[in-house]
């Protein structure tokens, strides 16, 4: 004799529905793609240097990383 779940788990099966279903779009973000890698690497190579020391993001980091545009007008202006 079968269980009554396997049974009725038949009965209202839906994966015909599920896989006729589009896939969603992608999902885009401001992560800028290898940012947060780079500069974790980056924080492993500065360790070796100084143990004690931290490095985060900076605008050069989101620039390098097409995260963010440079600006057009020259420092100190």
């Amino acid at each position: 004799m079968e269980n009554p779940r396997t049974t009725s788990a038949r009965e209202h099966d839906d994966s015909a529905m599920i896989d006729a279903i589009e896939a969603p779009p992608g999902q885009q973000g401001g992560s800028g793609g290898n940012l947060a890698g780079d500069v974790s690497s980056q924080a492993e190579l500065d360790l070796i240097d100084d143990p004690d020391g931290r490095t985060r993001v900076h605008k050069a980091d989101d620039i390098a990383n097409n995260a963010a545009e440079p600006k057009d007008r020259p420092r100190g202006a």
